[in-house]
């Protein structure tokens, strides 16, 4: 609803928000309805807890139905490449190196992703900690970019404050995704033979990774928001519509400073 009073160049970035958000929210359904699935109401014996001819739910037990977490994988294999790329279109690089960062971003996560659902599903430690180091070689080369890669650009973005702003995205998708190799090999550290889990430690698992997507996901997209908004009120301040991150190098000092100022 907002994209009408974004720039041209940052509308995308707010289009690719939304795109994550409906993705995830869709696959969280689909995960909620698969785990609810997976259990059901158990009544209590006859001749324990009963009242007046009605018997009590004692608790929940197996219904047999197989808990899907691919669901989860589906979500990420489709949200986390959008992610990456969000927050290199709202930087408003060079068209050629924004295309080159976005390309190798997005198919670093997606392999990234690809990587770990093997180790996810096996039962064996061996084949889950091989995927695991494995999906950690593209892990770690997009928080090096995040960090280092894109550090310069960030001080280049004008007003300051959507720079910082910038800084802080990577920053939370970095902490954020340190989340996700944790209770990746929790089931190694914690687990029974063969990585298998309680039922307090299931939920933990799944709680962990939902927290995780609501920072990277709805907090970050909220923080690429802001920086579309600002960065699109600059450009218009300064009356150019075709205002790119080259040309503001050229721009006098005394210049830059109004701008900022207004």
């Amino acid at each position: 609803m907002r994209m009408p009073f974004f720039h041209e160049r940052y509308r995308t970035a707010l289009c690719f928000t939304g795109i994550v958000t409906m993705i995830a929210c869709y696959h969280y359904f689909r995960i909620f309805n698969s785990f609810v699935n997976s259990y059901q109401l158990k009544a209590c014996e006859a001749g324990k807890d009963v009242a007046g001819g009605h018997s009590y739910i004692c608790g929940y037990t197996a219904s047999g139905e197989y808990y899907n977490d691919a669901y989860r994988y589906m979500d990420w294999l489709l949200t986390v490449p959008l992610l990456l790329i969000e927050i290199i279109l709202v930087m408003g690089l060079p068209a050629a190196e924004t295309t080159n960062k976005s390309l190798t971003l997005g198919a670093s996560a997606a392999v990234m992703i690809v990587l770990g659902y093997p180790g996810e599903i096996s039962g064996q430690f061996g084949t889950r900690w091989c995927f695991w180091v494995l999906a950690m070689i593209p892990f770690c080369y997009i928080v090096y970019t995040l960090v280092v890669g894109l550090a310069a650009a960030g001080d280049k973005q004008k007003p300051e404050s959507a720079g910082m702003l910038i800084k802080q995205a990577c920053w939370w998708t970095v902490i954020s995704w340190c989340t996700y190799p944790i209770v990746y090999i929790l089931p190694m550290l914690i687990g029974g033979p063969n990585g298998v889990l309680g039922a307090s430690d299931v939920v933990g698992i799944q709680v962990g990774y939902s927290i995780a997507d609501i920072i990277s996901k709805c907090g970050v997209g909220i923080l690429v928001y802001q920086i579309g908004l600002q960065k699109s009120y600059y450009a218009h301040m300064r009356g150019d519509p075709e205002y790119t991150l080259e040309d503001k190098t050229e721009a006098s000092g005394a210049e830059m400073q109004n701008l900022v100022g207004s």
